[in-house]
C-alpha cells in the first residue's frame, strides 16, 4: 500500500474518531442539562482560557431560572414571622435562618448596636421591595439610603431576555497556579443556574444590610439573575445523574470542566483527601470537585484548571485571559 494514502487514511481514520468523541461528549453535556431552560447549544467553540491557553470549548446559553421550583423567599416582612418566611444567612461556616428572630437580634448576633433592620413600635422589618430599592441595595457600594435593610431582588425583576452563555473546556487543561472563582465562578449547575464565586459578605455586612439567600442558597442580581452562593440539599436530586462510585449524583461542572459532586458522600460521610480547592483524583484515576459547606460561603476553594467564560453576549468571543471578566 502506498505510504502517502496510508498515512493520509490514518489522519482520516483519526479525524472521525475525535469527531465521534466530541460528539458524543456533547450529546452527554446535553443530557446533563436536560432539567435547564437552555435556549441554545451546546455547540463546540475556540476558546482562550485564563492561563492563555486555545482549544475547544462546549458554549451554552441558558435562562439560569429553575425549572423545577420558584426561588425565594429571602427576607420575612416582620420580626414576628418564622423560617418559612425568609432564607438564609452564612455566617462563620454556619446556615442561619433568616426568620424574624434573627432579624430582631442582629445588634447581639453581630455585637454591634448600629444593626437596627425593624421599626421597633411595629416590628415591620425594612426591606428592599421594588427595583430601584434592589439596584440600589444589591451592590458593593450599598446606597447609604438602603443600609440596615434586608436585601432581596425578585424573578420578576429579572429582564425575559436575561441569559447567561457558559464556555468551557470540553477537556480541562492544567493551570500553573490554582485559580480563584470570582472572576469567572465555579462553575453552572445541571437545572442551569450559576454556581458563582464567593459572596461579597464584608461589603454587604459593612452597610448593615443583610443579602439573604433563599434556602436553596440563591438570591438574585438584575443583571445575571438568579444564582447559588451556597449549595444545600436542593441540588441532591439530579434528575439524570446517578450515583458515581460512592461520590452522590454530579450536581454541576466547573468553568474548568471537571464535574462537581454534593458536599457530602452519597452514604453522608465526608470526603477524605481534598485540595485547597475541595477536589481529589478518583479511584478512577480522574479528578473532580466536591461543593463546599454550605455555610462556607465557597462552593469551589479554588479552581485546579484553566477556566472558560461566563458571558452576556451569547455571540461574544471567549478570552478567559483578559481583564475584566466577570459578568
Amino acid at each position: 500500500m502506498n505510504r502517502t494514502y496510508l498515512s493520509a487514511l490514518l489522519v482520516a481514520v483519526s479525524a472521525t474518531s475525535a469527531f465521534a468523541q466530541t460528539d458524543e461528549r456533547l450529546a452527554e453535556i446535553s443530557t446533563f442539562f436536560v432539567s435547564a431552560d437552555v435556549i441554545s447549544g451546546p455547540e463546540v467553540v475556540e476558546c482562550t482560557l485564563s492561563g492563555g491557553a486555545q482549544t475547544e470549548c462546549f458554549s451554552i446559553t441558558v435562562s439560569g431560572n429553575p425549572l423545577d421550583y420558584t426561588p425565594g423567599p429571602w427576607c420575612p416582612t416582620n420580626i414576628s414571622q418564622g423560617p418559612e418566611a425568609g432564607g438564609i444567612w452564612l455566617e462563620n461556616g454556619e446556615v442561619h435562618d433568616v426568620d424574624g428572630d434573627f432579624i430582631a437580634n442582629l445588634a447581639e448576633f453581630y455585637g454591634d448596636t448600629n444593626w437596627q433592620l425593624f421599626d421597633e413600635t411595629t416590628g415591620d422589618v425594612r426591606y428592599t421591595g421594588t427595583l430601584e430599592a434592589c439596584e440600589a441595595a444589591a451592590r458593593p457600594d450599598v446606597a447609604e439610603e438602603y443600609q440596615n435593610y434586608c436585601v432581596q431582588c425578585l424573578p420578576e425583576y429579572i429582564s425575559d431576555d436575561t441569559t447567561l452563555t457558559y464556555v468551557i473546556p470540553l477537556e480541562p487543561i492544567a493551570a500553573d497556579n490554582a485559580g480563584e472563582t470570582g472572576r469567572t465562578g465555579s462553575g453552572v449547575a445541571y437545572n442551569g443556574v450559576r454556581l458563582d464565586g464567593p459572596a461579597p459578605v464584608d461589603a454587604i455586612l459593612s452597610a448593615y444590610t443583610i443579602a439573604a439567600f433563599d434556602d436553596c442558597g440563591g438570591h438574585i442580581n438584575p443583571h445575571v439573575g438568579y444564582h447559588y452562593h451556597a449549595v444545600t440539599d436542593c441540588l441532591e436530586d439530579s434528575p439524570v445523574a446517578t450515583d458515581d462510585g460512592g461520590k452522590g449524583a454530579q450536581i454541576g461542572i466547573a468553568m474548568d470542566g471537571y464535574a462537581i459532586f454534593p458536599h457530602l458522600m452519597a452514604d453522608g460521610s465526608h470526603p477524605t483527601g481534598l485540595d485547597q480547592c475541595n477536589g481529589r483524583v478518583g479511584d478512577d484515576g480522574v479528578y473532580y470537585y466536591h461543593a463546599g459547606a454550605a455555610g462556607s460561603n465557597a462552593i469551589l476553594g479554588c479552581m485546579t484548571a484553566q477556566a472558560g467564560c461566563t458571558l452576556n453576549n451569547p455571540d461574544g468571543i471567549c478570552d478567559a485571559s483578559a481583564r475584566p471578566q466577570r459578568p
